[in-house]
């Protein structure tokens, strides 16, 4: 079941999360909101001060943050809709690999854009971009992959 219009997969499939990136329970975490649009996955998020490395560009590590859960929660929906089940696999990251191609500007708030490129009926290969200012100011390649009991992050949504 698709999440209502405006709900995020996160809120809907996991709304006890503590993720850092994208857990709705963290007050202190970025808490980004992914919403299903068409084949694609979308996130609008707004930088603070605090989230910068230097003055009003937005820190790298914060930048894989955002790229990473949102990756992530696009190969749950992924995996989730190719199996035809009612609920999100808890997914990992296997790895990723983020391009900083400009400065990510914090005067307003960043977009990310997330598709499945590849993937089988545990793993999906994602590919995302992360828009500021009008521009393309990072992109991500990732591996993502369902766990099974027994793996620490197996309950955790």
């Amino acid at each position: 079941m698709k999440p209502a219009e405006g709900v995020s997969l996160q809120e809907h499939f996991a709304p006890t999360s503590i993720c850092y990136g994208c857990g709705p329970a963290n007050e202190k975490g970025l808490r980004i909101r992914s919403i299903v649009q068409g084949d694609e996955v979308v996130a609008d998020w707004t930088p603070e001060k605090h989230h910068e490395a230097f003055p009003d560009v937005l820190n790298g590590g914060i930048i894989g943050s955002l790229l990473d859960c949102h990756m992530n929660w696009t190969a749950a929906w992924h995996l989730k809709e190719k199996a035809g089940a009612e609920h999100t696999p808890c997914t990992v990251t296997a790895d990723y690999h983020v391009k900083l191609r400009r400065p990510t500007p914090t005067d307003g708030p960043v977009h990310l854009v997330a598709r499945v490129v590849e993937s089988d009926d545990e793993r999906a290969t994602v590919e995302a971009e992360l828009h500021a200012g009008g521009k393309v100011c990072a992109t991500c390649r990732g591996t993502f992959v369902a766990v099974k009991p027994g793996h620490p992050a197996y309950y955790r949504w």
